[in-house]
């Protein structure tokens, strides 16, 4: 199957660092970010696992719930997790899903659902585009997804931000301008008529075009 945003994120159930988990019941009426891996040990993984640990607070802070997947045994991530924490001074604080059947990535459209085997004897660059993030709301559709090379680490300062724009556009009928970052100011989108956004905003919003006006962020 192919993922697209606004697709139902699928379920399953997968052993995880922290226990058997089924996906949707383990986000509940959260947010979420799935990111994973092509394999455990793999040194660009190491430091995104580091500083996603390092950044679970601000996840928290939006209720927003992390959770890993690498294409290996679980019995392997958590012989990972102590050098991570060695070499990125902080362990993973959150689950990661051991994927070694390599279901999930199948699941997640980042394997071809035929392929055969296990991920015993797959090396990282034959699971090269299990790179992926996924940004799931509370109703389980996916908001957002992103793929990374293996070469290129993740910006998850970015995914941070892309977060706080879907939350924000998902509570409000906003969009948000490039490089926007939270507290600036926003895009009326075009859906809305000005005898509307009059009506919505009526400290006023500038109109740079009839199709681009821009308002402070709405609370």
């Amino acid at each position: 199957m192919s993922l697209r945003i606004g697709d139902t994120a699928p379920d399953f159930t997968a052993e995880t660092t922290q226990g058997k988990l089924n996906f949707h019941e383990w986000i509940g009426d959260d947010w979420c970010v799935l990111f994973s891996h092509p394999k455990d040990f793999t040194p660009v993984c190491t430091t995104e696992l580091g500083y996603m640990a390092k950044l679970k607070p601000e996840f928290d802070k939006r209720n927003t719930k992390i959770i890993g997947l690498s294409v290996d045994p679980v019995d392997n991530h958590a012989a990972w997790s102590k050098d991570i924490e060695e070499t990125q001074g902080t362990a993973p604080n959150y689950p990661m899903i051991g994927d070694s059947q390599l279901e999930v990535a199948k699941l997640y459209d980042m394997l071809p659902a035929d392929l055969d085997g296990s991920a015993e004897g797959r090396t990282p660059a034959d699971n090269a585009t299990v790179r992926s993030v996924f940004l799931i709301g509370p109703d389980k559709k996916v908001k957002a997804m992103l793929v990374y090379p293996m070469t290129s680490g993740r910006d998850f300062n970015e995914v941070l931000r892309l977060l706080d724009s879907v939350q924000l556009t998902a509570k409000h009928t906003v969009a948000t301008p490039v490089n926007w970052q939270p507290g600036e100011d926003v895009i009326i989108p075009p859906s809305v008529s000005d005898e509307e956004a009059q009506k919505k905003y009526p400290e006023g919003y500038k109109t740079l075009k009839p199709y681009l006006r821009t308002v402070k962020q709405p609370s």
